[in-house]
């Protein structure tokens, strides 16, 4: 060996030699890089996939989803998402070698991926929330236990660990006749101790500013043990109140015994129908006797009447418990109904006592109302039943059901079997002929939960139990936005007639223009999710499914008098549709530019809907583009704006047209939002990070702009509300407080199901959230603030909302929340609800375990290291790392267990 190789071979060993002892002593705060791919050199000599090498893949290959920043660089797309993305990495490890090629990855992700970093893969964004992982002619295969990573950027933040969607699918990209899978380490589980639905392949989140900030000016707090302890002691006091004479929802007079005494059911109740009809109070009584308290001869007599008085809204009520019967008078058959629930309420569980009460009641709002969105994800015809039941006994009485998106149609229209044929079903094909994309996670399983739909007798069930409760449903199928699966369906409806050469069946009901080229994202990020409002084929298909949803409500003799029909979010469709250049040529159409279209959609679809004798409903910002001369005179608007943003304006205009406006407030009412500001709590926060039944209890529907006092914004800042007359540079009013007299015919809680995949998970968002709704639409506190029609502006510094005021609503949400916990929730236990056991308060001090929860009553258990599950009553000593957490009366299943801290 020559002079000059042997020097630059000792230098090249002692590098090694460096290299590999600076490995092993690298400092903390030293970041080192690891490759985004293994650094395996060994070719392995690839063949296409067949089935058992796709089967191979998703029974072996572990996916692992991490979160790695939220903190914006300079590689985000400054075009999109105003410049701010997300950095996070998924990790392939192969459990058995993987040796085939041409296959692909497919799946959901809620924010569109931008970008990825990766020499053997590559990510795309497909559609709505369907991304792609491509292998690079770089691809190499993986050897057993070898590790590959894909780093990528998406679109704002992500901050919490149910962003991420289950059910990865493998395919094969060369040979469509291979059957897909899904990645089984991405399949969701059951957790065994809260029943509730779990992601193994994600990551958890444990960095505050990098995973659990959305910006760097965000100040909301991650929600722990200790925080929660101290929040619990604050607006409870840690006391446990006495709730055996209080019922949910509040009446408006009650008075109790001077003796405070008390009548027992145990031998149940003997009915005195008199002139009421059981049919209108059967389910009520069914209710009762669910809780204990059947009919029997023998029992407490019940005596029911009816004496009709106009001076008194519909669903008044008195109820007299006295020592020796019970008597229910109703305005009408409903206040029959809620009277007997106040009593299913006002029962004490465990010795079925009554207290000795007079009630004098009336609802304060006459629309009381909870949307369920089942076509996201489709929630079983039991769900909405058990939901029916529940609705009653809190004396709800509209149930929106929200039953058409771009994910699923899921009501029979027997004359357009095609929408429920493909349209209620999502799996694996990609052109869409057998079912739709799967979208969210579906899977490839067409029969899987998530798929399904109500066919017409399922459907008349649901309109006859809700009828026996007094409960009216509003059926929604969205257009002309959210529309995919109608529109997918319709296309595939066209196809089958256009190859048996019947191209005027094949058009009769197209809902979109073949030609149109228009390149546009909804704000789900689909680009094929509009109905083209331009075709007469698409008021065709309206109309015969208007007429097809009448007829089905008939028959369930429950009316069809009013019909949502969605018209929110569409952006940016039909720019370059022929048919819609060649409507707007038309003169007669009326329409002068493209964005009057939306509004000439609502207001035609409202004429045709006025025809068939059904009112239109329809969502805020669709439905503030129209001229109300063009409206029909009843118009119900759901307002949905956010409140700091000042939606209080666009709710306020909407009522000054004098159209019925539900409140539908996001910050408050969007029940498919976490609970509590924690990465581990499920569910959706673009308006709100934590919304907790306290919260919901809060609201004050009359009155919006003054939430501003006492509420913040998504980030926790203080927010100000502008109730004033506002006017443009042309001193046009764009804005002022409602007119004199002006009220909101009721409010709304909505489920929205994107990422809500189980009944189960449908009930836990639901309650115990429901009982504070009830309270709001139903009764009116003393402790609100009365809207001011003069106009004012509301920060954290007005102070409008006194001292006093505030006192006393924490008082009554004390008391509140022990009668949910003492009373409510054990009855949900009875009718088998799914409902939310909340996480438990909790500090260490000096060695002394001290617990709370925020609905006393319940029970908490804590658990020291290596030892067993203990009942939590008084302040106890520990030792070692110590969880706690909240048990269903039935010890049949727990809250999530959080780690205490010693302070």
């Amino acid at each position: 060996m020559m002079k000059k190789e042997l020097i630059f071979f000792i230098n090249t060993c002692l590098l090694v030699l460096l290299l590999s002892s600076c490995e092993q002593q690298t400092p903390q705060n030293m970041v080192v890089l690891k490759p985004l791919a293994s650094t395996a050199t060994e070719k392995v000599a690839l063949v296409s996939a067949n089935q058992e090498n796709i089967d191979l893949i998703a029974q072996t290959l572990s996916v692992n989803y991490r979160l790695l920043t939220n903190i914006p660089d300079q590689d985000c797309d400054s075009t999109k998402s105003s410049g701010r993305c997300f950095l996070a990495e998924l990790v392939f490890t192969a459990k058995s070698p993987i040796k085939s090629k041409d296959w692909a990855i497919y799946f959901s992700h809620i924010s569109p991926v931008q970008s990825s970093i990766s020499n053997e893969f590559t990510l795309t964004h497909l559609n709505g929330d369907l991304h792609k992982i491509s292998l690079t002619k770089n691809y190499s295969g993986f050897k057993k236990g070898e590790i590959k990573r894909i780093k990528f950027r998406a679109n704002y933040w992500m901050l919490a660990e149910s962003d991420a969607i289950p059910n990865y699918i493998v395919a094969a990209t060369h040979n469509n006749n291979i059957q897909a899978k899904v990645i089984a380490s991405t399949k969701p589980i059951i957790d065994p101790q809260t029943g509730l639905e779990k992601l193994p392949f994600v990551e958890p989140f444990t960095d505050y500013s990098k995973q659990f900030q959305r910006t760097e000016k965000d100040k909301t707090q991650w929600l722990n043990s200790a925080t929660l302890f101290q929040r619990n002691t604050k607006t409870l006091a840690n006391k446990q109140l006495n709730t055996s004479q209080q019922l949910i929802p509040t009446p408006k007079h009650i008075r109790y015994d001077s003796q405070n005494r008390f009548l027992h059911l145990t031998q149940g109740i003997n009915v005195n129908f008199a002139q009421v009809n059981r049919d209108d109070v059967n389910a009520a009584l069914v209710h009762l006797a669910s809780l204990g308290v059947p009919e029997n001869p023998a029992g407490i007599p019940v005596n029911l009447s009816i004496k009709a008085n106009k001076k008194l809204p519909k669903g008044s009520y008195q109820l007299t418990v006295s020592e020796k019967e019970i008597s229910i008078n109703g305005v009408d058959a409903a206040g029959v109904y809620y009277g007997l629930s106040s009593l299913a309420s006002l029962l004490n569980f465990t010795d079925k006592s009554v207290p000795l009460v007079t009630i004098e009641d009336q609802p304060y709002y006459q629309f009381r109302g909870m949307l369920i969105d089942v076509a996201r994800n489709f929630h079983s015809k039991a769900f909405i039943l058990k939901l029916l039941d529940q609705m009653a006994a809190y004396k709800l009485n509209k149930l929106h059901l929200h039953l058409g998106d771009d994910e699923g149609w899921r009501l029979e229209i027997p004359e357009l079997p095609e929408l429920t044929t493909i349209g209620s079903k999502r799996c694996f094909d990609l052109t869409e002929q057998r079912c739709l994309l799967p979208q969210l996670g579906a899977g490839v399983d067409s029969n899987s939960a998530v798929n399904g739909f109500y066919s017409v007798a399922d459907y008349q069930e649901i309109l006859r139990a809700a009828s026996a409760r007094h409960i009216q449903v509003i059926p929604s199928l969205d257009m002309p936005g959210h529309a995919r699966a109608a529109i997918k369906a319709m296309q595939a409806r066209y196809h089958h007639y256009q190859k048996l050469g019947k191209e005027k069946q094949a058009k009769q009901y197209l809902l979109h223009d073949p030609k149109d080229k228009t390149n546009y994202l909804s704000v789900q990020y689909y680009n094929d999710n509009t109905i083209n409002v331009c075709l007469e084929s698409t008021y065709r298909f309206i109309e015969t499914v208007m007429k097809s949803v009448k007829r089905i409500h008939q028959q369930a003799n429950h009316p069809l008098t009013r019909y949502h029909i969605g018209a929110d979010e569409t952006a940016g469709a039909w720019l370059e549709s022929p048919a819609c250049k060649a409507f707007i040529a038309d003169k007669d159409n009326g329409v002068n530019d493209i964005k009057e279209l939306g509004a000439y959609f609502i207001e035609r679809v409202a004429h045709i809907l006025s025809t068939l004798n059904i009112e239109t409903a329809g969502w805020s910002d669709g439905l503030a583009h129209t001229r109300t001369a063009k409206m029909p005179e009843i118009v119900q608007v759901n307002a949905w704006d956010t409140l700091f943003w000042q939606g209080h304006k666009k709710a306020h205009e909407l009522a000054n047209r004098h159209w019925q406006v539900v409140l539908s407030s996001p910050d408050v009412l969007y029940f498919d939002f976490p609970y509590e500001a924690d990465p581990k709590e499920h569910g959706y926060y673009w308006a709100s990070r934590h919304t907790n039944t306290e919260k919901v209890f809060q609201f004050m529907p009359d009155n919006l702009p003054i939430h501003a006092e006492f509420w913040r914004d998504r980030q926790e800042l203080p927010y100000s509300a502008h109730d004033v007359v506002e006017k443009n540079a042309q001193g046009e009013v764009i804005a002022s407080p409602l007119q004199q007299g002006q009220k909101f015919i009721g409010i709304q809680g909505q489920l929205w199901s994107e990422i809500t995949r189980t009944d189960r998970m449908a009930e836990y968002k639901i309650y115990p959230r429901l009982f504070a709704l009830a309270e709001r639409a139903w009764y009116s506190p003393s402790w609100a603030v009365p809207y001011n029609y003069q106009g004012a502006s509301y920060d954290q510094n007005s102070h409008v909302f006194s001292p006093e005021q505030q006192a006393l609503r924490n008082e009554k949400w004390q008391l509140f929340a022990n009668t949910i916990g003492q009373k409510a929730l054990i009855k949900l236990e009875q009718a088998n609800i799914h409902y939310r056991l909340p996480t438990v308060g909790a500090i260490i001090e000096k060695g002394i375990l001290s617990a709370n929860i925020s609905f006393p009553g319940l029970i908490i258990e804590f658990q020291q290291e290596g030892k067993a599950w203990q009942k939590y009553q008084t302040p106890t000593p520990v030792q070692g790392s110590v969880k706690v957490r909240a048990r269903s009366f039935d010890g049949k299943r727990y809250g999530r267990a959080t780690y205490v801290r010693e302070l």
